[in-house]
């Protein structure tokens, strides 16, 4: 099956078109302030386990959670483009004190490599047909075709996983590799001692990623 085929099957609003609309680049998102941590302590409790691949943190009883990674849907450094087409109205557990970027309703738990694939659009949901995980390319993991766990996504839970969101991101990842050999992902891997504002420079999107990396850091002392 081509890659066109591909994301038109996974697409149920209808036929997927070439489209010159490019895709919101993000960074690998991690914590760096303690601003996150209602988010990731509210993504632990509703689902204790890898979501995508289903393994259970049998470890959490004992506060163990290596490996286990709460992954924000919308990428934080996009705080802007947020606010711009408000996203926000997307968030229905708003808790005073944490921004809705953060509510537990924009993220999952995800296995530290899946995490890493989420958000470089290689792997995705589509909430359009039954939450199928598709994975852009090779599938390193053996998730392609599965469904998103149940656990985050209950329609009873006020705390349940935006679906809004989850499609908004579908969108992104089929632009992001609709498109010949698709977008470029961003080297996040670099060697202590790298010249890392310089090896950015080099990257396609330099400009962009710079202004990423920046809104990034300020999470953190602003």
């Amino acid at each position: 099956m081509s890659q066109r085929q591909r994301t038109t099957r996974c697409n149920q609003e209808g036929p997927v078109e070439l489209s010159n609309e490019p895709c919101v680049h993000r960074l690998i998102t991690h914590s760096v302030s303690g601003r996150e941590d209602p988010f990731r302590d509210g993504v632990r409790a509703r689902d204790g386990k890898y979501v995508i691949s289903g393994m259970v943190n049998r470890r959490a009883p004992f506060n163990m959670w290596s490996g286990f990674e709460a992954a924000h849907i919308f990428p934080l450094e996009s705080g802007s483009y947020w606010i711009e087409q408000n996203y926000g109205r997307w968030i229905r557990d708003a808790t005073p004190g944490v921004a809705e970027l953060n509510s537990c309703q924009n993220g999952f738990l995800l296995r530290g490599d899946i995490h890493t694939d989420f958000d470089t659009y290689l792997v995705s949901v589509n909430p359009n047909d039954n939450h199928k995980i598709t994975v852009f390319g090779l599938d390193n993991a053996g998730i392609d075709g599965r469904s998103l766990d149940p656990v985050c996504r209950d329609p009873t839970d006020p705390h349940r996983v935006s679906d809004q969101l989850l499609r908004w991101h579908f969108r992104q990842s089929v632009l992001a590799n609709m498109r010949g050999a698709g977008e470029p992902i961003f080297e996040h891997d670099f060697p202590p001692g790298t010249d890392r504002m310089g090896q950015i420079q080099k990257e396609p999107y330099a400009r962009e990623r710079l202004e990423m990396e920046f809104a990034s850091r300020l999470r953190g002392v602003v």
